[in-house]
């Protein structure tokens, strides 16, 4: 199974992105500090790691403590030994939803209204809520999984764009 691996990491100065290389990791603990490695310093650390086309994994870091993730689907953990590392000890059901379904937001076109909240064949797992301090609420990123037709490095390009380090990601990417 390959993957893509992109750190964003912020300090006083702005976000700085670096490709993460995987390969030999144990646990999350040893991903964690992979992610630490990256900028110990800084405020807040984020990793994007998609695989094969299909799963997303999303981890955060503040000031280097706190390990918070998120999983696009819960079967990248019988996939692949990363996917088990990543997301094999989350609980089957995403965190941070209330129980009522978040508004919508009237006039956007860019909103699918007819758009079920999750992937009916996917099943998200961790903290869906680790960017809504950041401008993408749980649901948000709920839906970006979801939509057809999205790729993880689709709602990665999407959540760095909100996030303001969109042109750093594609940058990895073009190299």
């Amino acid at each position: 199974m390959s993957y893509f691996a992109a750190a964003v990491v912020r300090d006083d100065t702005g976000w700085t992105a670096a490709e993460v290389n995987l390969r030999g990791v144990t646990d999350i603990e040893d991903v964690a500090d992979r992610l630490r490695d990256v900028d110990s310093d800084a405020d807040l650390s984020l990793l994007f790691v998609e695989a094969d086309d299909t799963y997303l994994v999303i981890m955060r870091l503040d000031e280097g403590e706190d390990l918070r993730v998120f999983g696009s689907d819960s079967a990248y953990a019988e996939e692949s030994r990363l996917g088990a590392l990543l997301v094999g000890d989350l609980k089957t059901s995403v965190t941070g939803l209330d129980d009522t379904e978040e508004p919508r937001p009237s006039g956007r076109g860019d909103e699918d209204t007819e758009q079920p909240a999750v992937d009916p064949e996917a099943d998200p797992v961790g903290e869906a809520d680790l960017l809504a301090d950041l401008g993408i609420s749980a649901q948000k990123l709920l839906n970006l999984c979801a939509r057809e037709g999205m790729m993880p490095a689709d709602v990665t390009a999407e959540v760095c764009q909100v996030l303001g380090c969109a042109d750093e990601v594609e940058e990895l990417r073009e190299v």
